[in-house]
């Protein structure tokens, strides 16, 4: 599964990838290679859904839409690959998404005056 993420981070960079394929593996990319998940992996039985379903589902999306033959370029790529990327945009969407779930929590929970 690592080797098919950085293969996609590839992709996403690649001019020769598909507008969709492109967007699907950009995005798939971004979250599994962003240094924090969507859910914490300390919250029971949810904190690996993230890992176990929502990553996999995304990879098989982005391998459905990708040429066959370019995929095989890019894991072919990815194998020789030292480094694993991270991605700063999969960081920032994420604490984007933290920061406004705590900015409704806030809001709906902040007692109001009764006019």
């Amino acid at each position: 599964m690592k080797r098919d993420v950085v293969a996609l981070w590839l992709a996403a960079r690649d001019p020769r990838t598909p507008i969709l394929a492109k967007i699907a593996a950009a995005v798939v990319a971004a979250y599994a290679l962003s240094p924090i998940d969507l859910i914490p992996d300390f919250v029971p039985v949810l904190g690996y859904l993230d890992d176990v379903i929502i990553v996999p589902l995304g990879i098989m999306l982005a391998l459905r839409l990708m040429p066959t033959a370019l995929m095989a370029e890019f894991r072919e790529a990815a194998t020789q690959r030292l480094d694993r990327p991270t991605s700063r945009a999969g960081l920032a969407f994420i604490l984007a998404l933290w920061l406004a779930a705590t900015a409704l929590l806030t809001w709906s929970l902040w007692p109001r005056r009764a006019l």
